[in-house]
């Protein structure tokens, strides 16, 4: 079957962790201001998309493992499909890895693939700048998986300066619970006015307290957390990713990072994922374009 028909391919949606977060203040709208890096994996979800010329977005026969992401990615070729007033159309299926509620961007990351995948898919031709502006209306983390690149992030999220980072292994164990990330913003306990920082201060080593400011209050009102956080810490400095509940923890070694996930216990389920500062989703278009280019040649 060919592409123009409806061939099904394939494309990486991966996950993020957030390498520290740090509240500095709030907007007059309530919004919280935020400092992180976004650290992008070389592991996490896929979506399957395939042409359709009757301009219908359906999930396809396999359906979705979460009604979240299923929301959130026929919400993305949506917005693509009236923003472009494309009349094509496109079956979607999603092959769910990133734990729902861990912190991992799964939700978002997936959106943002359905909006890169279908521009090449619907030949819209649209710029980066253009989709994430579409993927901003969708959340505030979709814009960075748009990018493709691992970031500094300031504002809302929403403010991003790309960054080279150390492509670490780590280890991520995800207790099972799924953090509530609205009652953590609203929690008063929460750390609201962490003095800002800068990339250079981050990446020099100055910055000593690169915490999450999330961690305290998902130990305390989370269990689950707190103890894959004890779990894990005894390999490394264990961290949250995002508001959580998934702990991860960088380590010196592949092998390393392999034998962590044998040991873990039954209780949490333990993945192995190298950072990246290019995002396998890019590479993937590349590919996508270099073999429409040969099949055309």
């Amino acid at each position: 079957m060919s592409e123009a028909t409806g061939a099904w391919t394939q494309w990486p949606a991966p996950a993020k962790l957030n390498l520290f977060l740090h509240i500095i203040g709030r907007r007059k709208d309530g919004y919280h201001l935020l400092q992180t890096v976004f650290q992008l994996l070389a592991w996490g979800d896929e979506v399957r998309l395939r042409r359709r010329p009757d301009g219908q977005v359906l999930p396809g026969a396999s359906g979705f493992q979460a009604p979240f992401e299923e929301d959130l990615c026929l919400r993305a070729a949506t917005a693509l499909k009236q923003h472009i007033g494309s009349p094509l159309g496109a079956d979607i299926e999603l092959v769910k890895r990133i734990p729902v509620g861990g912190g991992l961007g799964g939700g978002s990351s997936d959106a943002a693939t359905v909006l890169v995948a279908l521009n090449e898919l619907w030949g819209a031709g649209l710029g980066v700048d253009e989709l994430a502006g579409i993927g901003a209306t969708l959340g505030a983390d979709v814009p960075v998986f748009v990018r493709g690149q691992s970031a500094w992030a300031e504002g809302i999220g929403d403010l991003l300066t790309p960054i080279t980072t150390q492509e670490h292994d780590y280890v991520i164990v995800d207790p099972g619970v799924h953090v509530a990330t609205i009652e953590l913003f609203q929690a008063h306990e929460l750390t609201r006015n962490s003095p800002p920082t800068t990339i250079s201060g981050y990446l020099s080593g100055a910055v000593v307290e690169a915490t999450n400011a999330f961690e305290p209050v998902a130990r305390a009102r989370y269990p689950q957390v707190a103890a894959a956080f004890d779990w894990l810490g005894q390999f490394g400095r264990a961290r949250l990713t995002g508001s959580g509940g998934c702990v991860f923890v960088e380590v010196g070694s592949t092998q390393l990072a392999e034998e962590i996930v044998r040991r873990c216990p039954a209780a949490f389920t333990a993945h192995r994922a190298q950072g990246v500062t290019k995002s396998p989703l890019l590479d993937a278009v590349e590919r996508y374009r270099s073999s429409r280019s040969a099949r055309w040649a």
